[in-house]
């Protein structure tokens, strides 16, 4: 007999909205993760995306009848083959569906591979859906609340894909969709070994900094993920949207130096030397697992800029206008907490203009990345002559991606999650 624990706050029963777990990871045990979660009242959603650019999706829903598993195999032809026209066209419209009937009391998301669960969450708190009979227009949010999201990985190859540069068919690395993955999970269930106890001890070092707070599960050729679901903190993210100007870090990761392991934090009150910059980028490219956050680049005294790298691929974007930029009236539409943050920095002559990185690195010195970009940020001199700014030449002047030579068009904004797809 298997006794299934259930943590359930008054809060859930009062909301209303059907619970939502997603289970993604590039290389790692999602099937087995997700169909351990399955029992009765819950559903199995799977889309198989192998075909997509094809414009065929192969969609499962599997519940649990008469004690057995039971899949739904169906076949989508979409008129425009990717994955935002998966999410749009027909996850989002099922997860409404999925919520009206009385049978269904739990969705389980099983992700491919290629979808970041960042990207579904936005598209479930912000895309509308229409034309579900019986519901009002609205985003699927409406219906169903994340109540956590697992991501499996393979520790034998896990550290390997989060650093590397290999392309995937978009515009995205593997290092992109396997460090993301990992950044916003809840928990992290891990299978096979890293290697030796030094190597094993390393990823371990990368997993609590880039998530720190997630419960982990080593042994993740049998995972028990209903346990795992009940050791998610209370503070946990579950599906939360972070913005651009949000502070870098969540939880509380560790700043100690483990196994090569380190995260660094760089600040500066002063602008890079545009020029400068695009040469010190490098530096975020070897032997750094990520970097991300707001940049301040002389030639764009309004716009901050959103910097983010894993593994050997980078993008740089709009993160909305500094609130130096922005009217009284402007101001009044931001968020009080970014509002507060920029008051207690304030300067009298560039407001709230400021760079805030962090990077975590596995193989590369810190001091060198301090130096190098320290080296990119304009001198005394330069500061003092901030007229002549503008006529200087701006390699990120239509934002950037790295390498420079196989850029066809910028990367979108942080804000714009369909763009990721």
């Amino acid at each position: 007999m298997t006794i299934v624990i259930e943590r359930v706050l008054v809060s859930e029963i009062l909301d209303g909205r059907t619970p939502l777990i997603l289970v993604s990871g590039w290389n790692g045990p999602t099937e087995d993760a997700a169909r351990s979660l399955l029992r009765d009242g819950t559903v199995v959603v799977h889309h198989d995306l192998d075909l997509v650019h094809e414009g065929v999706v192969r969609r499962t829903v599997t519940t649990l009848e008469s004690g057995a598993p039971r899949e739904r195999l169906g076949i989508l032809e979409l008129a425009h083959g990717c994955i935002s026209c998966t999410l749009r066209e027909d996850l989002l419209p099922l997860l409404r569906r999925l919520h009206t009937r009385s049978s269904v009391q739990r969705i389980v998301l099983h992700l491919d591979r290629r979808l970041e669960p960042e990207a579904v969450c936005w598209a479930v708190e912000h895309v509308a859906v229409s034309g579900v009979v019986g519901q009002i227009d609205g985003p699927a949010s409406r219906d169903v609340r994340v109540d956590g999201v697992i991501t499996c990985l393979d520790a034998g190859s896990w550290l390997a894909d989060a650093t590397g540069d290999d392309a995937l068919d978009d515009d995205r690395t593997v290092a992109q969709v396997a460090v993301g993955q990992v950044d916003f999970a809840d928990a992290l269930v891990v299978s096979g070994n890293a290697g030796d106890g030094w190597q094993q001890a390393r990823l371990h070092a990368v997993l609590t900094r880039l998530a720190p707070g997630a419960p982990i599960v080593w042994d993740g050729d049998a995972p028990d993920v209903e346990r795992l679901l009940l050791d998610i903190p209370a503070g946990a993210r579950r599906g939360e949207l972070s913005h651009a100007h949000s502070p870098l870090l969540r939880g509380q990761p560790p700043l100690s130096h483990d196994c090569g392991v380190m995260l660094v934090e760089f600040t500066a009150t002063r602008p890079f030397h545009p020029e400068r910059l695009h040469e010190a980028v490098d530096v975020l490219l070897d032997g750094v697992v990520t970097s991300r956050g707001r940049v301040w680049v002389a030639t764009q005294p309004d716009e901050a800029l959103w910097l983010e790298s894993a593994g050997g691929g980078l993008r740089v974007a709009s993160a909305d206008r500094w609130l130096a930029a922005m009217t009284p009236e402007e101001q009044e539409q931001v968020p009080t907490a970014r509002r507060a943050m920029a008051a207690l920095c304030w300067d009298e002559r560039f407001g709230d203009r400021h760079t805030s990185m962090v990077v975590l690195v596995h193989a590369a010195d810190p001091t060198e990345i301090d130096r190098t970009l320290q080296w990119a940020l304009v001198t005394d001199d330069e500061l003092a002559d901030e007229a002549a700014w503008q006529s200087w030449p701006d390699p990120f002047g239509q934002f950037h991606e790295d390498p420079c030579e196989s850029s066809e068009s910028p990367y979108a904004e942080p804000e714009s999650r369909e763009g990721h797809e």
